[in-house]
């Protein structure tokens, strides 16, 4: 079983309230408690776990140096899904897909960011290449803030073959590339999608490229090339989510 340190309230209450069963260890500052504290340590007896009192300096060392707020938590780690739990989950879908592919992204900040704004659009789930990328860590589930209990992370070997069976299940593949046609203000994400993403700097790799159904790209009004890898993630899929609603 692989843990990781959790330290701050929003972490630690978004652990309580979405992987309550992980929870290992805690830690509070004895000498501190407030409303929001006191909330926390109320929560944590009606699961039966008593935290432990801690000086500062341990916090502190317990969080890396990080603002910790007088908290601290071990949880277990969530893993990542194999590709068959992948198929299960895409055969079983009673609504349209939606998920978020991130080819070869190395960043675990950006995975962190990534898999956040996925819980906040709704995202089935967010697939991840096996090799030469990054998968969930203890940087991953606290950039995450609890994301990373919510939303699901399968990894693949072959993410070409793994979009080429999405298209068979009748999932559109749209690819985000600078040198596309079209805005992701001009294309219909209205219907049954994954939205690629590439690594950071090199973007798509140009198999990944090939098995999308169409490319879509950012309007870019200023200097800058590109955005952040996470940030236009989120673009993309607040635009689906807001052509899903009906609004123009």
């Amino acid at each position: 079983m692989k843990s990781t340190k959790l330290f701050g309230l929003h972490a630690v209450q978004a652990a309580l309230d979405y992987s309550p069963g992980k929870i290992i260890r805690v830690w509070i500052d004895a000498q501190r408690l407030d409303k929001r504290l006191g909330k926390i340590i109320d929560d944590l007896a009606a699961l039966g776990i008593e935290p432990e009192k801690a000086d500062r300096k341990k916090l502190d060392r317990l969080a890396d140096g990080n603002n910790h707020q007088g908290i601290a938590m071990e949880v277990e780690m969530p893993g990542e899904l194999p590709e068959s739990d992948l198929k299960d989950a895409v055969l079983s879908l009673e609504k349209p897909a939606l998920f978020l592919v991130l080819d070869n992204v190395q960043d675990p900040h950006n995975l962190g960011a990534c898999l956040r704004t996925a819980d906040a659009t709704g995202v089935q789930g967010v697939i991840i290449t096996k090799d030469n990328a990054t998968g969930i860590t203890p940087t991953v589930c606290k950039v995450a803030s609890g994301a990373a209990e919510t939303v699901p992370v399968y990894q693949v070997t072959n993410l070409s073959r793994t979009l080429r069976w999405l298209k068979e299940q009748g999932v559109w593949v749209a690819g985000t590339a600078g040198d596309a046609e079209l805005t992701v203000y001009e294309t219909d994400l209205n219907r049954s999608l994954a939205v690629v993403i590439g690594a950071e700097g090199s973007g798509l790799r140009r198999l990944t490229k090939e098995q999308c159904d169409f490319l879509i790209k950012l309007p870019m009004l200023g200097q800058v090339e590109s955005l952040n890898l996470s940030v236009a993630a989120g673009v993309v899929l607040y635009e689906v989510l807001r052509q899903r609603s009906g609004r123009s």
